[in-house]
């Protein structure tokens, strides 16, 4: 059965809000490059408040250099270019140790490069965000990321829509516009492919337009 497409309403909200009723949990969402995770995750923090954080994904990319020698330097953003041990370990703390402060990786887009410890995880935090590209892709390693989520949202946007958001991203992170569309429709579209192989895992699947 395919999962419910809904829209980002006060009934999402509400069914955040009462998983985390109990103590602490940890939601995925999850969607193609422009679709909108980091838009819809920031709008479920703010609405929720104080005791909800957002742990991205992306903090796990593999830096420059360490592209350039594994030769994936033009396939950043594909899978085999994150640490996904590394995301797998901090989710497992996430889970394990709510107790503590868990210190998490954010990404930089001016700078290009993941910036450890600039998440604070804290105790009173009950509803952990992370949302990327690849919450719910079933692959070694990624495949362990599932099951340590208590729900994963895919989010989807109109294609045209998402392509224009993404161009511009790339443009306004330095690409030239020529190089941002060829990323866009060629680097970042296969890798928009295997995540739409996985919508039917979610949850619920969330338009954001």
């Amino acid at each position: 059965m395919p999962p419910p497409v809904v829209a980002f309403d006060d009934d999402l909200f509400h069914r955040a809000h009462a998983m985390s009723a109990t103590g602490r949990v940890v939601l995925g969402i999850c969607g193609a490059p422009g679709a909108g995770k980091s838009t819809l995750a920031e709008r479920l923090v703010h609405r929720y408040g104080a005791e909800a954080v957002v742990v991205p994904m992306d903090g796990f990319h593999l830096h420059d250099d360490e592209l350039a020698r594994l030769e994936l330097s033009h396939r950043k953003g594909a899978p085999e270019t994150f640490d996904v041990a590394g995301y797998v370990a901090l989710l497992r703390r996430l889970r394990n140790e709510p107790g503590h402060t868990v210190y998490a990786p954010a990404f930089d887009r001016s700078r290009e490069l993941a910036v450890a410890g600039a998440v604070a995880v804290r105790p009173e935090h009950k509803l952990v965000v992370t949302e990327g590209n690849y919450v719910l892709y079933d692959a070694p390693g990624w495949s362990e990321v599932h099951g340590l989520l208590d729900e994963v949202w895919f989010v989807e946007a109109d294609e045209t829509t998402r392509l224009e958001r993404l161009v511009d991203r790339h443009a306004a992170h330095g690409k030239p516009r020529d190089l941002a569309e060829r990323w866009a429709t060629v680097s970042d579209q296969a890798n928009a492919d295997l995540v739409s192989a996985t919508r039917e895992r979610a949850d619920v699947v969330v338009r954001i337009d």
